[in-house]
């Protein structure tokens, strides 16, 4: 009799392990693997996250969020919809996020061919390949300081154009980017870090900060840039002198949640000795662009 028992229990046993598995053959066949490897991007802090989505007959559908930027990363998305998936779309999310949609804050895309797709950059309205034609130049001078006049101080700011002509000349050729994003100017003190200039979206227009300029003329010209007198940051010594200053234009987020600049820095450049109306040149800095590649 206890044999029976016995024999009867293994059986039951292997009736319940036999279910079990055609239930987990089940939900694995109905899902396939995503693999994305990605580079460039850099980790978000607590607030935020990075989503993943596909978009299948022109709808996005989530393949998963992550805040880990080590790579590859493979997710689990339903088969059918993975399949006749056209595009490959990743965003910044808020952590807490109760919009099932994705956010205007799309990092990267690509198109699938076969069962792979190429990502590049995403807050461009047009061709992302346009970055490849970007330049910029700034100069050295301090148009807010108290008189309104050269005091022989031009080395405390630095703007984003091309002087000799009132209003100064744009002195930066970008893409126009996509809603959710914004250029930003940064000034890079060895030591200490970055010091932002503002951010803005428009090459012949005001940024949106003048936190550190003088009292005349407050805004400044036209163009994006700063003085710096006012307000010093700690760790900052102020007047500041730009010359021998690293310059960059980074691509933000927005709305932003880090003071420091983002992963995209597509122009970079050195301050010169020289104030205007001398130029100095922004180089194309496009391997700070991700990339990557998504495999279905």
């Amino acid at each position: 009799m206890i044999k029976k028992m016995i024999l009867g229990a293994l059986a039951i046993g292997l009736f319940a392990t036999s279910c079990s598995n055609d239930d987990d053959a089940t939900v694995v066949s109905t899902t396939s693997g995503l693999t994305i490897n990605l580079n460039g991007l850099e980790a978000l802090g607590a607030n935020f996250v990075y989503e993943g989505w596909v978009i299948v007959e022109g709808i996005p559908v989530s393949t998963g969020t992550f805040s880990s930027v080590a790579f590859p990363q493979t997710f689990q998305v339903n088969t059918v919809q993975l399949n006749v998936a056209t595009k490959f779309v990743l965003s910044i999310e808020p952590a807490e996020d109760l919009d099932p949609l994705p956010a205007a804050t799309k990092v990267l895309a690509g198109d699938f061919s076969g069962n792979s797709a190429n990502v590049w950059v995403a807050p461009v309205t047009t061709n992302a390949d346009m970055f490849t034609g970007s330049w910029g130049r700034f100069f050295l001078r301090t148009p807010t300081d108290e008189t309104g006049t050269n005091n022989g101080n031009d080395e405390n700011g630095i703007w984003f154009g091309t002087p000799g002509t009132m209003p100064p000349a744009a002195g930066l050729g970008l893409p126009t980017l996509a809603p959710g994003w914004k250029y930003e100017g940064w000034v890079v003190v060895d030591g200490v870090g970055p010091i932002s200039t503002g951010t803005f979206t428009g090459v012949t227009e005001v940024d949106d900060s003048n936190n550190f300029s003088g009292t005349q003329n407050n805004a400044g010209p036209p163009i994006p840039g700063e003085d710096f007198f006012l307000n010093t940051p700690t760790g900052f010594t102020f007047p500041l002198d730009v010359r021998g200053r690293t310059a960059v234009i980074s691509i933000e987020p927005f709305p932003d949640n880090s003071p420091a600049p983002f992963a995209m820095k597509p122009l970079v450049g050195a301050a010169g000795a020289a104030t205007a109306p001398a130029t100095h040149d922004l180089s194309l800095n496009l391997d700070s662009l991700p990339t990557g590649t998504v495999t279905r």
